[in-house]
């Protein structure tokens, strides 16, 4: 369901590239920190775009560095590194690990029980740190998995708790920008809901799985563009400078690239 937020590359300028992926490299760095080597496979871009807006809310302070790894072995590439990073990676990891627990409960495939044991094993640790998101995370993907059993059709439902999810995500403290915050990630999470399910309809249709717009036959464009205009909003209540062009750049661009290609496809 991740997987849509993140940058329009080509026109974000080279100086603005180069800073996009080094906080990208950043939380894969944490991560393998955090975990290990094998959970960078759940790295997602769309917490690069959770660990841009805090630091640009918050601006702590930074270590930076180039280095080659595993996965860039022949060219060092540059890396940022500080308390929000972190943070990103933690929720990258738990993600993770409750995508693959979900997968391994309602398929029972073997290549989810063997990342559920990859992300799992750093989950005591979290827990432990971040209980309120955590436990955000259990409950909305439980109440999900209810709704979606039961064929709900109305979309607004199942996006509104994956709205729920991400808005405890995106609040990293309970602080003067703790309301903005989780109303922004509530709209993003429902934008991401309700995208991940558009693309999906004919896959869907196909394979006679649970998608709301197959159940209530409403035009999802209308939706997304109600779910985005909600997260911009708050989003422009933030007192954002750092980093600020990359982040327009995502989510008033980045985030139609694959929808929008889909329905070209189509």
């Amino acid at each position: 369901m991740f997987g849509l937020v993140y940058a329009n590359i080509r026109e974000l300028t080279k100086e603005e590239r180069k800073r996009y992926n080094a906080v990208y490299c950043g939380i894969c760095r944490s991560i393998r920190q955090q975990s290990s080597q094998t959970a960078r496979l759940g790295l997602s871009f769309d917490m690069a775009f959770l660990a841009m807006t805090l630091m640009s809310l918050y601006e702590p302070e930074e270590l930076s560095g180039n280095r080659a790894c595993n996965l860039h072995p022949i060219r060092p590439r540059p890396w940022v590194d500080n308390d929000c990073v972190a943070y990103s990676a933690a929720m990258n990891i738990a993600l993770a690990y409750y995508k693959a627990q979900d997968d391994l409960q309602d398929e029972g495939r073997r290549s989810a029980k063997w990342m559920a044991g990859v992300f799992g094993k750093e989950m005591d640790t979290i827990r432990a740190r971040y209980p309120r998101q955590c436990a955000a995370m259990e409950a909305c993907l439980q109440e999900l998995d209810t709704l979606e059993k039961a064929g709900c059709d109305n979309p607004d439902l199942p996006a509104g708790v994956f709205g729920r999810l991400l808005g405890e995500l995106f609040v990293y403290k309970e602080d003067l920008w703790a309301a903005t915050l989780r109303q922004m990630g509530d709209g993003l999470g429902r934008y991401i809901y309700l995208a991940d399910a558009a693309m999906d309809c004919r896959k869907d249709k196909k394979k006679r799985q649970y998608n709301p717009f197959l159940l209530c036959k409403a035009d999802p464009e209308q939706y997304l563009l109600l779910a985005m205009e909600r997260c911009t909003n708050y989003y422009e209540r933030l007192p954002l400078v750092q980093d600020k062009k990359i982040l327009d750049n995502i989510l008033y661009s980045g985030v139609w690239i694959r929808v929008r290609s889909k329905h070209n496809d189509r």
